[in-house]
């Protein structure tokens, strides 16, 4: 994904803050180099809200199933349409309050859920992610993915 000219300009400026990453020469290699940097886990960490997660996943470890069972038929629906897809996206606020509808706050269930939501950041996905990045509180990513050094090429040539 290519970093917007907003993005560049964020990225060039948390370079030249950062001593040890402005030494890198402004060669091919040198921008290969910070890009390793970027694309390594955030420290502190941070964590982010994932963009999607596989209901296999959540459903393969941590997940209730007498939870199912017991659920009332509106809820159980709730829990239907979510899943259908096959996939949720954790990063919307409405698909964590639907899990919560479905289940409850504080229940098993959403106790067992909740790791599956949720990941650490690299150190290029928290320059830009907005929010706490606690565990209680995660991000939320607004740039996903690895940072290539073509990136940090034009962000520092811009």
């Amino acid at each position: 994904m290519a970093l917007t000219t907003a993005q560049q300009a964020t990225l060039k400026a948390d370079i030249l803050a950062n001593a040890t990453l402005n030494a890198y020469p402004n060669t091919a290699d040198g921008a290969f180099d910070i890009a390793i940097a970027y694309n390594a886990a955030a420290s502190p960490a941070f964590t982010v809200w994932k963009t999607s997660v596989g209901v296999s996943e959540i459903m393969s470890n941590g997940f209730v199933w007498t939870a199912v069972d017991a659920m009332t038929v509106g809820k159980a629906r709730i829990w239907d349409w979510m899943q259908a897809q096959g996939t949720i996206n954790p990063s919307k606020a409405n698909v964590r309050q639907g899990l919560v509808d479905a289940f409850g706050a504080g229940s098993a269930m959403a106790t067992g859920i909740a790791p599956h939501l949720k990941r650490l950041a690299t150190r290029v996905e928290k320059l830009y992610a907005t929010g706490t990045g606690t565990d209680a509180a995660p991000g939320t990513l607004v740039f996903e993915g690895a940072l290539s050094y073509r990136d940090v090429e034009s962000a520092r040539n811009s």
